[in-house]
């Protein structure tokens, strides 16, 4: 690459000119205005972003992505999805005419897009592909060290790179910083030089596990978000970014709060008092398993509508699984055929009741058929918001109810995760305000520019 090439292609003006054969593909009929927009944004980037909200049609986007990919460089494109989400994507390409094929074991000949799960990524050569797709890609930091440096050095070698998921953890830099070393805009240690300064003192495993706790430079926050926005789109609902909401509306959430009372006490102690180590949160919530799954079970038995029982521990969804009739508990363990089939069973309607973890089950099932769900809380704030978003999403028509059952000594629990929640709405506004203003700079550039483009396009 010539070095005037590469000043080319970092400035911006030159990006939105970059690629103008995409701006000829008519797929207006399909998309809505905000989808369309946030598509072809995507495609003249190459390499980009969209953390859009649950229900805000990824899955059409990266499809519709994927297929101008395909067309437009005559190769493949690869969808990587987490478990059990590619019989999602297959489907709604049925739905919308593309044609994708769910691969476990690598690609056969005449295959176009592709869409396979993280877990079997290990099949495929990235050598064969031009385009590549995550999928509800905040997942990757579930996964362990060589699973999210694999994922990486695969899509490092592919020109066209997607990254889609509903919550990017606005309030987790160190996320971000993994998805730009995906889309090959800046390196994670390179991002943390130039934004943050690391503090010695280290306050958790997770944070010794990331080399530290990291705070912003003097003013250089506000540079560090523009510099989000050069290559992400984040969007909670359509008028965000100026389009009108439309049928994009969420329904009432209903979320009730039980407390339970241990039968088994503490050794030495007369009543519950607020677990504060890691250890005594263990040791309430083992204490305390029958009380809190017979009260989940009895809440859903209560109505034989379809129900989600999210649970953390082994034990938990045993006992939920044997309390809940009709109900079907998916597990770590089980075959990624057997998972695959449970949730398709849910989805259709032939299982009635759900009952797993928020890591198996959390991310990119569309379950808007269910309105109920119970749940036992954790730390994790990401872990809480994408198992309410499975069913409290755009195309939801009912009121979703979710009953959060907890126990006395879980008070620090339930406030730590009201405090990150209300962290990640404000960091989340500040993005999508940050984004407006890049959006509205876009907007001009482009009206200014209108007269030197030439009419056939």
């Amino acid at each position: 690459m010539e070095y005037q090439e590469f000043l080319d292609r970092k400035d911006r003006s030159m990006q939105n000119q970059n690629d103008v054969a995409f701006s000829g593909f008519d797929i207006s009929k399909k998309l809505y205005d905000f989808q369309r927009e946030l598509t072809l944004w995507s495609l003249k980037k190459e390499r980009s972003a969209i953390f859009a909200d649950c229900g805000l049609g990824k899955t059409f986007m990266q499809l519709v992505w994927a297929d101008c990919i395909a067309d437009h460089t005559g190769g493949k494109v690869l969808i990587i999805t987490p478990l059990a989400v590619s019989f999602q994507t297959v489907r709604e390409g049925e739905k919308f005419g593309i044609e994708v094929i769910n691969r476990r074991t690598g690609i056969h000949q005449g295959d176009r897009i592709v869409v396979t799960n993280y877990e079997r990524l290990h099949y495929f050569d990235t050598n064969d592909f031009l385009g590549v797709v995550c999928d509800e890609s905040s997942i990757l930091k579930n996964f362990d060290g060589e699973t999210r440096k694999s994922v990486t050095e695969f899509m490092r070698k592919t020109p066209y790179r997607l990254l889609c998921t509903a919550t990017a953890a606005p309030n987790d830099y160190m996320e971000l910083g993994t998805a730009s070393e995906a889309l090959g805009e800046m390196g994670f240690v390179d991002m943390l030089s130039m934004f943050f300064k690391k503090i010695e003192k280290t306050l958790s495993r997770k944070d010794e596990h990331r080399g530290g706790v990291y705070r912003f430079r003097g003013h250089s926050e506000k540079a560090f978000w523009r510099w989000i926005c050069s290559w992400a789109r984040a969007m909670r609902k359509p008028s965000d970014f100026g389009f009108d909401d439309g049928e994009f509306r969420l329904p009432p959430l209903n979320v009730r709060e039980h407390i339970v009372s241990a039968r088994q006490k503490s050794d030495g102690m007369l009543f519950d008092v607020p677990a504060i180590n890691l250890h005594e949160q263990r040791d309430e919530l083992r204490r305390t398993i029958n009380e809190r799954c017979e009260l989940a079970a009895d809440l859903i038995n209560t109505h034989h509508h379809p129900a989600v029982a999210w649970c953390h521990l082994n034990d938990e969804g045993h006992m939920l699984e044997r309390l809940i009739p009709g109900s079907v508990e998916v597990e770590g363990s089980d075959s990624d055929e057997f998972k695959e089939e449970a949730f398709m069973g849910f989805a259709r309607g032939d299982v009635r009741v759900i009952v797993s973890k928020p890591t198996i089950a959390g991310f990119g099932l569309n379950w808007q058929h269910c309105a109920h769900q119970t749940f036992f809380p954790s730390h994790s704030y990401e872990q809480y918001y994408q198992a309410v978003r499975r069913c409290w999403r755009f195309g939801q028509k009912r009121p979703v109810t979710v009953d959060v059952i907890s126990t006395e000594g879980q008070a620090n629990v339930l406030a730590n995760l009201k405090r990150k929640s209300d962290a990640a709405e404000k960091m989340f506004e500040r993005l999508v305000a940050l984004m407006r203003d890049e959006l509205r700079i876009e907007r001009n550039d482009e009206y200014t520019r209108q007269e030197e483009v030439p009419a056939w396009l």
